[in-house]
């Protein structure tokens, strides 16, 4: 019952920093398979990140959010586990078995697991977004009846006081036999596209 009203009171926690300090979270709506669970794939480059697409997963997708996050920030952020947090401690053997839980929460049909594939905070101005080895570690420890989803985030000001964050989603149908070169290459053409579409807003 208490794991229950912490989360409930951070999930309309989040909702309300986010609008408290965002003019627009602008984001477009493709279309999923329901009976399949969501390997969310983004770029990683501010501390907002992980609860921006929370809250577009609750308004959207509305599958059991898991998130895998530093264990320091695990210990320190103490509701992130309330909120589908799982930590991981880089270059431990702990690194396999968090890798080894992800890849088993794709298993069930009512999860999304995000995952921000370079590890740690990179400005969303880089020309590519860089895949640590990991990725293919979790895709192997699942059945792999998953689906793929590419998030690329962007923030802007434009004219207004506050910035305002745009997030462009899209499927991804993975081949038979999927190699992390393949998901790094899809991923960046994603990326690439967004941000040719992204860099067109004029106001």
């Amino acid at each position: 019952m208490f794991a229950r009203l912490i989360a409930f009171f951070f999930k309309n926690y989040i909702s309300f920093i986010i609008w408290k300090d965002f003019e627009a979270f602008h984001f477009n709506k493709p279309e999923i398979d329901r009976d399949k669970a969501i390997l969310l794939i983004s770029n990683h480059f501010s501390w907002w990140d992980g609860f921006l697409l929370y809250y577009l997963n609750q308004k959207h997708f509305k599958k059991k959010f898991h998130v895998m996050v530093t264990e320091e920030n695990y210990r320190k952020v103490f509701f992130l586990k309330y909120l589908g947090a799982f930590p991981v401690k880089k270059n431990s053997r702990s690194t396999l078995e968090a890798l080894e839980y992800a890849g088993n929460l794709l298993n069930d049909e009512n999860n999304l697991v995000l995952i921000f594939p370079q590890g740690k905070l990179y400005s969303n101005h880089v020309d590519k977004v860089v895949f640590e080895k990991g990725l293919i570690n979790l895709i192997n420890s699942s059945n792999r009846n998953f689906q793929y989803l590419f998030a690329a985030m962007f923030v802007d000001y434009f004219n207004k006081r506050h910035p305002a964050i745009w997030c462009y989603l899209d499927t991804w149908t993975a081949a038979e036999f999927t190699s992390l070169q393949l998901i790094k290459s899809a991923y960046n053409k994603h990326f690439e596209n967004s941000r040719q579409q992204h860099n067109r807003i004029t106001i």
